[in-house]
């Protein structure tokens, strides 16, 4: 794929031999006892919005629907979802009839909700087909077609074969199951290695708690062959997807397979595009090559969004007023919050507190250079900050929340403050992104942090950080300070004392959950104000930490 000169390429190796770090038994055991619940909060939130229609269908497998004269075709779609697979299907071939199940009853909801259902071509039904006999509801060896699209994938690999089992009764003895789902080596696959979501080997769970497996050529084939079938066709398809908008190429992999209960000869497309031959007993089989596929055969049922963090409609808007202004501030919602590693997707108490403290305390900030470091998505100090402050530099150093917190600045605020924030990318210690944000701004009278002390290998680097942009201190010039503001955690409050002193800063005063311990200055932009302060601060034990620059000698 031919790039403008200049453009970022980023894309993920394949090397799925190594694992990640597992979650704990206990979340792997929720996982799979809450998984209907998953998927139907799944489908509460997006409906029938998040999957495209299957139309590639037709032309990946459309002989197989070619019935003869008379003959009427029958179709199991093994987790139909809201339909995206039976209704493109419908509309090519009106005289299949189709049986439709999926684990959501939510989703069966939407199916029978559609347009185009009708109970003379679709009998819909709610299945967890690892445990519910389908033979209850389909007549045994009756399915001349069965369609798996990405659905085995959402199930654990100690139950797979007991899908095979229940799907193999109502195959009927000439039957076919057409196969798509997730392979192993695709991006998906990497990001969620990278972000510690992984249950076993290939095996993984998303942000919103659906689970998704990575096939092999060889795991797929042995499944099936050890449950009483046979491949037909076999195959990787691989497309390098470009999104411009993150500067990227993204490789994304996925399997496609049919199978059948009786021998058959099939001659498949080889290496180089030749037709070849492998000799397997009484059938003779050969394997698809790695195939480049078209744009519109790219369906990995997964959007960018979902990729490269969570799903839009992950986000929950938080109102919140500080000092009368009201706030809407989009943040991740509770429940996605179990897998998300990105702290800056959150609203913490700690900034809660550390907005309202400056709104009422305007001096702080008023004709200041301000950053704040570790800002996420939220942006309600900078926010707050931009209404006096000369200029405001709002960073941190995970994509995704800078992403999001532009979006909350621009609904929040004023075109005239929104101008004075800037949003800069900064690894703490980097020098790089140091250097970036010092060719817009050189020095810092106030720095802010609210709760950047939660990991212990940071603290330095977060010291580090500040020391590299405060401004020198001046006789008869009040500050410049480093207000750090947080929740004690990971790291107690001598380590981060410690982390200061090596970077050359001295703590001048200190507030623990409304007790100053120091001279008073904290204290000072507390009085008269009891309310916020009351509803900021009752359920969590926030401490304030004032730190200035030791005088360079």
């Amino acid at each position: 794929m031919a790039l403008e000169e200049g453009k970022e390429i980023q894309i993920y190796s394949s090397n799925t031999s190594s694992s990640g770090r597992l979650v704990t038994p206990f979340w792997k055991e929720k996982y799979e006892r809450d998984a209907k619940k998953y998927w139907d909060v799944f489908y509460r939130r997006h409906q029938d919005k998040f999957f495209k229609d299957r139309h590639y269908l037709d032309k990946e497998w459309g002989h197989y629907f070619e019935a003869e004269d008379g003959e009427k075709l029958v179709v199991l779609e093994v987790g139909c979802g809201v339909g995206n697979t039976i209704f493109p299907l419908l509309s090519l071939y009106p005289s299949i009839f189709i049986h439709a199940c999926d684990f959501s009853p939510r989703a069966i909801d939407l199916v029978k909700q559609h347009k185009d259902y009708s109970e003379n071509h679709i009998n819909a039904f709610v299945c967890d087909i690892t445990a519910d006999d389908l033979s209850n509801v389909i007549e045994p060896s009756s399915i001349d077609i069965l369609t798996m699209i990405f659905v085995l994938s959402a199930v654990s690999p100690e139950k797979m074969i007991l899908v095979l089992q229940n799907i193999r009764r109502v195959l009927s003895q000439n039957g076919r199951v057409l196969f798509r789902d997730y392979a192993s080596g695709d991006l998906a696959q990497e990001r969620l290695t990278s972000k510690g979501q992984q249950i076993s080997e290939n095996f993984y769970v998303r942000g919103d708690g659906t689970r998704a497996y990575y096939f092999s050529e060889e795991f797929l084939t042995n499944l099936f062959e050890e449950n009483g079938f046979q491949v037909l066709e076999i195959g990787i398809h691989n497309k390098q997807v470009e999104n411009r908008s993150l500067e990227l190429v993204m490789n994304r992999s996925w399997i496609q397979a049919v199978f059948t209960t009786r021998p058959a000869i099939y001659n498949l497309v080889g290496e180089n595009g030749n037709n070849k031959e492998e000799n397997t007993g009484d059938i003779q089989f050969s394997k698809v090559s790695l195939v480049e596929a078209d744009d519109n055969d790219v369906d990995i049922s997964e959007d960018i969004d979902n990729l490269f963090g969570i799903s839009h409609t992950a986000y929950e808007v938080i109102k919140i007023q500080v000092k009368g202004n009201p706030f809407k501030i989009k943040a991740l919602s509770r429940e996605y919050q179990h897998t998300c590693k990105s702290t800056g997707l959150m609203l913490w108490e700690s900034a809660r507190l550390m907005c309202n403290l400056l709104a009422y305390n305007s001096s702080i900030c008023t004709g200041k250079r301000v950053l704040e470091l570790g800002t996420g998505s939220a942006g309600v100090c900078s926010m707050v900050a931009s209404d006096t402050a000369e200029i405001v530099v709002a960073t941190d150093g995970d994509i995704e929340s800078l992403e999001l917190l532009k979006e909350n600045i621009s609904s929040n605020l004023h075109p005239k403050n929104a101008d004075k924030v800037l949003i800069r990318k900064l690894f703490w210690g980097d020098k790089g992104d140091i250097n970036a944000i010092k060719e817009n701004v050189s020095s810092f009278d106030v720095i802010i942090g609210t709760d950047v002390t939660y990991n212990p290998e940071a603290t330095i680097p977060l010291f580090e950080t500040a020391r590299e942009f405060i401004a020198d201190r001046e006789n008869g010039r009040q500050g410049p300070y480093f207000i750090l503001c947080h929740i004690q955690r990971r790291v107690d409050e001598a380590s981060i004392l410690s982390a200061a002193r090596l970077k050359s800063f001295e703590l001048v005063d200190r507030w623990f959950n409304g007790v100053d311990a120091g001279n008073g200055i904290i204290d000072s932009w507390f009085l008269g104000r009891a309310d916020f302060i009351k509803s900021d601060v009752q359920n969590a034990s926030l401490s304030i930490l004032l730190f200035q620059p030791v005088v360079r000698e």
